[in-house]
């Protein structure tokens, strides 16, 4: 547990700052595509767009539960550093589950897409539920415990939970895009306008989830070797965010009739089944 003495205005404060400021701008992109998706495609289904919604909706409450905190320790602690040894503000604690809840959805919106792009491989599509949901629980756990601390100081007790939960992550990210580029390879027809679909499905998988990946195991190292300041929290709110912000869940929101702009061009995209290429409309 790190003393008042050696405890880092900058490296507390001033993280926890800089990670609402970066988390703001993503949500600001967030809105921006949550918006066009809405009006780009009005002819989804009503599910699709209240998930979107939905999910929009708790960023939405994420942020504010973040900007709370921010509040809380830079203008209501002004100028006493003893805020930082009192129990962790309410809006901290709840916003870690709020954010792995966002995460978790889109993560399990792309098992989906590894179900259908998998021939609906059960097994594979199982492991990254599992995965995304066990994230899910020990973030609920780590939320509790945090109730329970007596300090903010004391978050490093907690560091075991705390890094079960980003390895989980970690480890969901890492499947989800293997399992991406696995399937999408397989899908290929040696047509040039159906692989050029594909490499471009693979290079997001792959892009999505090395930027997620690496931002979550920054996250994780950093609170592993230094759980006594808050440069892991920045990163863990500019994490959820990234996913949003990144696109990851309206572009695999399967689109009703017309294509997402990556191309996904309804259920079914890419198909050596000369029959059913002509039923869609496909081009050779």
């Amino acid at each position: 547990m790190a003393s008042l003495f050696s405890i880092s205005k900058d490296a507390t404060i001033g993280a926890t700052f800089i990670g609402f400021a970066a988390s703001s701008a993503l949500f600001g992109v967030m809105c921006s595509q949550a918006w066009t998706y809405m009006n780009r495609y009005p002819l989804d289904r009503p599910a699709y767009k209240l998930l979107v919604a939905f999910v929009w909706l708790i960023e939405l409450v994420d942020q504010a539960f973040i900007g709370h905190a921010c509040y809380y320790y830079t203008v209501s602690g002004w100028g006493n550093p003893l805020v930082l040894l009192k129990k962790p503000v309410w809006s901290l604690i709840l916003q870690v589950t709020l954010g792995a809840i966002a995460g978790g959805i889109v993560k399990i919106c792309f098992a989906m897409r590894v179900y259908r792009f998998s021939q609906r491989n059960i097994p594979c599509t199982a492991v990254i539920i599992i995965l995304a949901v066990a994230q899910l629980v020990f973030a609920g756990i780590y939320t509790v415990e945090g109730f329970r601390v007596k300090s903010l100081t004391e978050v490093d007790t907690l560091k075991v939970i705390g890094s079960l939960s980003l390895g989980l992550g970690v480890a969901t990210d890492i499947c989800t895009a293997a399992a991406l580029c696995f399937f999408l390879r397989n899908l290929r027809t040696g047509y040039s306008k159906d692989d050029s679909l594909i490499n471009r499905l693979t290079l997001y998988a792959i892009n999505t989830g090395v930027l997620t990946s690496a931002c979550s195991l920054t996250a994780l190292i950093l609170y592993d070797i230094m759980p006594g300041n808050f440069i892991f929290m920045a990163f863990y709110f500019v994490l959820t965010k990234h996913y949003l912000a990144s696109g990851s869940l309206w572009k695999f929101v399967p689109s009703n009739g017309s294509a997402l702009e990556i191309g996904i061009e309804q259920e079914v995209t890419i198909t050596k089944d000369p029959a059913t290429r002509s039923q869609y409309g496909l081009a050779y």
